[in-house]
């Protein structure tokens, strides 16, 4: 009975290391491709927007956390991940575009100066789909 006991409590333990070394990989996220991130590069709006009406028939303002995406729904929260620097930003779509195929979103410039300052124009990020 004793060596059943040891045994099982061996099972036990094997199995919630197991457990736990599962858990810890399925969690991880890194700016190197963790998971649930796609790889692409962003730019900003140009002054000239700001006060325009968007797609969605929202006024566009430098100051908001958005973006324009060329199928997302609009109202789509969306994670920016700068993989320079690993600052990060949440966006809502609101608009439609890039016309760049390199490019998966435009930012605003708000959202972008979050990530990154405004000389850079372009951007490497990782991005994942929040809802």
């Amino acid at each position: 009975m004793k060596t059943f006991y040891r045994i099982s409590q061996y099972v036990f333990k094997m199995y919630i290391l197991l457990l736990a070394i599962f858990v810890i990989s399925c969690g991880s996220q890194n700016s190197n491709g963790g998971l649930g991130y796609k790889s692409t590069s962003v730019s900003y709006y140009a002054n000239k927007f700001d006060g325009k009406k968007t797609a969605s028939g929202e006024t566009y303002r430098h100051s908001k956390m958005t973006g324009a995406h060329k199928s997302l729904s609009f109202g789509t929260r969306v994670e920016i991940l700068n993989v320079e620097n690993d600052k990060s930003v949440i966006i809502t779509v609101n608009d439609r575009g890039t016309l760049k195929p390199s490019r998966e979103f435009d930012l605003s410039q708000g959202a972008f100066k979050k990530i990154s300052n405004l000389n850079e124009g372009i951007l490497k990020v990782k991005y994942r789909i929040l809802k």
